[in-house]
């Protein structure tokens, strides 16, 4: 059994996964300020605050009595944890706490409006700056210890059930992080810091007039010189975080859609070659068991498809792409592949029941034909599909599970409203679901071993 996710790191204000503050955190919103309860780092008045007026203050709290007991050695505290984090992480911890303390003080959108000694990671400035904001920096470390203490306690509690944690790595990262601040180098910037160029994508299935993402992109030729370092150290701190990854936007390995940033339209930009055969292989020869999974959706030319094959990396398809009337179509399920995984949608498209109302009547009469139904109980002829398929390992998002439409929608590319605010409600009938589910399941062949 897998539990797929989306990135897990800090967001902006737009709250996509896919603009973190940074490639390597955790968000620190998840962490459950409850379980500080049972080791004295917050009362019980104190959690009884609203949480969101007061999240970053109890957190605060949390740290500094986290400290203390640090300093006394006080039981209960894991402080042999908190020093082997630190040592661990030690090649972006220090950036990030930096660039978020940083950040928090200035109150400004992003890096490039700091002054310019703090823009340009001046030593002296830096230097200053730590040493007026020792408490500030000592939360923001504290709150990454403590995501990656609680994720650590659920990944072993999803082992301990035979749960396999499946995370997502965005193939860009956002201009306002930690990793762009502190390795320019590694980006196509100006003198100043702003990107020359920025990522995006042509015209596909999900915008017809392209998407403009805004992240700048990668120097691969510099990128090359160290062997690919910075990316060895991302892949290595998602293995601590999963036990499978998926590569979002593979083709931009293959090739990336580059914009000129002063261009106003996405279909301004043009193909350039990415680092392909050589940055996989070091990938591949500094983790050999590397549990990568590409995410092979839009445009996806024949020298992509070759090249996740030469690695022998899965793929994905998605039931609702497979309907446009041509039998030969990947995601339809008698083309379905053994290795590749199969979703009845992903984070991007609408969800299951919403794409089936909104089809013509054409396609849809085409759907009810393919899967020999009526329609009836839809969303479930689509996800038992997905269970039928020779795909190693079947996709649903909860909103399929629960049956949910359009008004359940994650995000729709293209936009910058609306997107990534859908969550799921506890009181949904769990136990009833759970028995649907299972019951499917095994009529299909893919309960796990025991």
């Amino acid at each position: 059994t897998v539990w797929q996710t989306l990135p897990i790191g800090p967001t902006h204000q737009d709250l996509s996964p896919y603009q973190s503050l940074s490639a390597h955190a955790g968000n620190q919103d998840f962490i459950d300020l409850a379980e500080l309860l049972q080791t004295g780092l917050l009362a019980d008045a104190e959690l009884a605050q609203p949480i969101a007026e007061s999240r970053q203050q109890l957190l605060a709290i949390a740290a500094q009595r986290f400290y203390e007991g640090h300093a006394t050695g006080r039981k209960g505290f894991d402080l042999a944890g908190f020093e082997a984090f630190r040592a661990r992480n030690d090649y972006w911890l220090d950036d990030f706490c930096l660039f978020c303390a940083i950040r928090e003080v200035q109150e400004s959108p992003g890096w490039l409006q700091w002054p310019e000694h703090l823009r340009d990671r001046e030593p002296a400035a830096l230097q200053a700056f730590v040493d007026q904001n020792q408490a500030r920096l000592a939360r923001i470390r504290f709150e990454q210890f403590l995501f990656n203490h609680q994720w650590q306690a659920l990944r072993d509690y999803a082992r301990s059930r035979n749960v396999l944690l499946f995370g997502d790595i965005p193939i860009f990262v956002a201009q306002d992080s930690a990793d762009v601040w502190a390795n320019r180098q590694f980006f196509k910037l100006d003198a100043r810091g702003e990107p020359t160029v920025v990522a995006g994508v042509p015209p596909d299935y999900f915008s017809e007039e392209g998407q403009h993402w805004g992240n700048p992109l990668y120097n691969w030729q510099v990128m090359a010189e160290d062997g690919y370092q910075w990316w060895l150290q991302r892949l290595e701190s998602q293995r601590h975080l999963f036990d499978l990854i998926r590569i979002d936007h593979f083709r931009g390995l293959q090739a990336y859609w580059e914009i000129p940033a002063e261009a106003p339209q996405p279909r301004n930009g043009y193909w350039v070659p990415g680092p392909s055969d050589h940055f996989l292989q070091a990938c591949f020869d500094r983790f050999p068991d590397l549990p990568l999974v590409a995410e092979n959706l839009g445009i996806i030319s024949d020298d992509v498809e070759e090249l996740r094959h030469r690695f022998r990396l899965p793929g994905m398809t998605v039931m609702q792409f497979g309907f446009d009337g041509s039998p030969n179509n990947p995601h339809l399920l008698h083309n379905h592949q053994p290795r590749d995984l199969v979703y009845t949608g992903t984070h991007d498209n609408d969800t299951t029941l919403g794409w089936y109302r909104s089809l013509d009547d054409r396609t849809r009469h085409y759907v009810n034909d393919y899967l020999a139904t009526s329609g009836d109980g839809m969303p479930w002829p689509v996800i038992e599909a997905a269970f039928r398929s020779v795909c190693s390992l079947a996709v649903v998002p909860m909103q399929d599970f629960l049956g949910l439409g359009t008004e359940a929608r994650f995000n729709t590319p293209g936009t910058i409203t609306n997107n990534w605010t859908w969550q799921l409600d506890w009181n949904f009938p769990e136990k009833d679901l759970s028995k649907i589910i299972a019951e499917s399941v095994k009529r299909h062949g893919r309960l796990p071993p025991v």
